[in-house]
């Protein structure tokens, strides 16, 4: 029986270094954590860390299809693992910070088990939210997430405490803090010249 996860309950607005800190060390160990984000929960690893993808996939119940998201702090994070043409580069500005997750095609940086294997694709996000900026930040690179949608499920988990109490034994830390919206991103296409919306979530697509 693998032992419950750590509970870190992290302020929302102003996050405290000490304990962003802790759950980075863990992240570096090879952990896996939940954490809260603009637009429901999702769960994290670094970035190269196979066990951890393959411990995402099994709680989500996911094939290897599936597009790992790659979530940045700034545009500046995203230039090394994502190819981003001139439409692309400006409607990431415009929407980032926010509840968007970009489909793009990697660069010859990602690991390509982070890839979709057959489009050799994988989403960016840049999230309008203290604890998870403050988590990328402190790690110095983006973060290999996904959002945390149980199996059978529309809607994103909400609540760090219900993750830890259900869920606990299958990930190392969750941390606590209210999310911004319960709806999971919207998802937006880039790798065509025309932008294309996947899914409509959180973020206005109005504008696109």
């Amino acid at each position: 029986m693998k032992a419950m996860s750590q509970y870190i309950d992290i302020h929302p607005e102003n996050p405290q270094a000490r304990l962003i800190n802790k759950v980075v060390d863990r992240l570096r160990d090879g952990g896996l954590i939940a954490y809260p984000t603009d637009s429901g929960y999702a769960l994290a690893c670094m970035v190269g860390n196979k066990e951890g993808m393959d411990r995402i996939r099994a709680i989500r119940q996911l094939n290897d299809k599936h597009n790992f998201t790659l979530m940045c702090s700034n545009f500046s994070q995203v230039g090394p693992v994502a190819i981003v043409g001139n439409t692309a580069f400006r409607l990431i500005k415009r929407l980032t910070p926010g509840p968007y997750t970009f489909i793009l095609k990697g660069t010859k940086e990602v690991p390509r088990m982070t890839l979709n294997p057959k489009k050799h694709t994988l989403g960016i996000r840049i999230p309008d939210y203290p604890i998870a900026q403050s988590l990328v930040e402190a790690l110095g690179e983006p973060l290999l997430s996904s959002t945390f949608i149980r199996p059978g499920e529309e809607e994103p988990e909400t609540s760090g405490w219900e993750i830890h109490d259900e869920l606990g034994h299958l990930i190392d830390i969750v941390i606590e803090g209210p999310v911004a919206s319960t709806e999971p991103t919207t998802v937006i296409d880039l790798t065509e010249d025309v932008p294309e919306v996947l899914r409509q979530g959180a973020g206005d697509t109005s504008t696109i």
